[in-house]
């Protein structure tokens, strides 16, 4: 081969192999880009109660340590944390105190995950009910179902004509904000045990009769925040088998959920940072992130 044939087939091999080693070059710093993540939700995920609490924003009671912070620190993801203690669905597209944004506010086109738990909030679902119940429980002494003989279907009820559909609008404005990001609905964690457990009244004053009745309101809101994901694109990440014998009757250590009284945190009936941390796992391992 002429010298001047065999100098231009080396000089095109050579941009040939510049440019594959850009294009990898390119491919590999993009894959290497953290992914944008945002966080929305109620006190659950803000985890409320757990220290060390961020100082950005006091009103939210947000904490440093709570699963966001997890699943960011875990993925090197880049965190915007807009979570915020009390939140409601109506707090997604409404300020919650003045200077705290809407939540939907911190999405993007460029947003690639969001997590949040939201739903208890609504219709005072939670804080009713447990204050409720455990009112009951301690005039009644623990026995018989006080809190359900009086309050029957109400809360379940109010679950399905107000919260369900308020967890789908609320889904739905996070779609329209970041319609490229994958979005993980979190259930909540279990509060009570699977049955009535008489050594934990002092922790949680609930009447025997009243624990599967709690515990069943809280299936029904789990299966409303369910529901509200797979009509709206989203992932339902699961804790009723994961969070089993993790309630709030279980010893220090073991449990996840602090008790409503002579608990270890300021937030009775919320996450500690065990409770955090295995949510952000769980999480993780739904969306295979791990």
């Amino acid at each position: 081969m002429p010298k001047h044939a065999l100098r231009r087939v080396m000089a095109s091999t050579a941009a040939v192999a510049g440019a594959l080693a850009l294009s990898f070059t390119g491919a590999a710093a993009h894959a290497a880009e953290p992914l944008d993540y945002v966080a929305l939700g109620d006190s659950y995920s803000a985890g409320s109660g757990v220290l060390p609490v961020d100082p950005s924003n006091l009103l939210c009671l947000r904490s440093t340590a709570n699963y966001p912070h997890v699943i960011a620190s875990a993925t090197g993801a880049r965190l915007t944390d807009v979570t915020c203690g009390a939140a409601q669905t109506s707090h997604f597209t409404q300020a919650q105190y003045p200077g705290v944004a809407p939540q939907v506010d911190a999405l993007g086109a460029g947003t690639d995950l969001v997590t949040l738990t939201i739903g208890g909030n609504d219709n005072g679902t939670f804080i009713n009910a447990v204050t409720s119940c455990g009112t009951a429980g301690l005039l009644s002494g623990g026995k018989g179902s006080p809190c359900k003989d009086r309050y029957g279907s109400r809360f379940e009820d109010e679950i399905e004509a107000n919260t369900y559909p308020a967890l789908k609008a609320a889904l739905n404005a996070v779609r329209a904000e970041a319609p490229g990001a994958t979005v993980a609905a979190l259930g909540y964690p279990w509060i009570m045990p699977a049955a009535a457990d008489p050594s934990c009244f002092v922790k949680l004053p609930v009447a025997q009769g009243d624990v599967p009745y709690l515990r069943g309101i809280q299936a029904r809101l789990n299966a409303a925040v369910r529901r509200a994901a797979e009509e709206t694109g989203a992932v339902f990440v699961d804790f009723a088998r994961v969070s089993e014998g993790h309630d709030a009757c279980a010893a220090r250590g073991t449990r996840w959920i602090e008790p409503l009284l002579f608990g270890d945190s300021l937030v009775p009936v919320h996450p500690n940072a065990l409770g955090e941390r295995r949510m952000a796992e769980h999480a993780m391992d739904a969306l295979g992130l791990g």
